[in-house]
């Protein structure tokens, strides 16, 4: 595993960017954020993402699933956590059918962090596992 994570985090609250940035660059990630879909899908495209936070509301016409199925298009092992104020029974259903944990808003930072680290290690021992 590269020494430094890189996490993209995509949240349509640009105060949330700018706290999810600072708390995870403090535990030694690399940090990528995106204000929108488009945003995500671009930097996705542009780099190797480790770790992919999303939240679930982004604009009217997508929503963080989107952005999900693009991502697991590029990496259908990308570990993936969903961020939500608020989420429907479809929506957490869909969210455990992916394998993908759900995090509800105010999001508690030491849940946050120990989903993060839980999944990344899972991932790095299954590439090693398998590779």
């Amino acid at each position: 595993m590269k020494s430094k994570p890189h996490i993209l985090v995509v949240d349509d609250e640009p105060n949330v960017l700018v706290t999810y940035r600072l708390i995870l660059q403090q535990q030694g990630y690399e940090v990528s954020a995106a204000i929108s879909s488009e945003e995500a899908r671009e930097a996705l495209s542009k780099n190797t993402i480790d770790l992919l936070l999303c939240d679930l509301s982004l604009e009217k016409q997508e929503n963080g699933f989107d952005v999900i199925d693009f991502a697991r298009q590029k990496d259908p092992n990308m570990p993936t956590v969903l961020l939500t104020g608020y989420a429907t029974q479809e929506a957490n259903d869909h969210a455990a059918e992916m394998g993908i944990p759900v995090l509800f808003k105010p999001i508690d930072i030491r849940e946050l962090l120990e989903t993060i680290s839980g999944l990344l290690r899972e991932n790095y021992e299954q590439h090693e596992a398998t590779g």
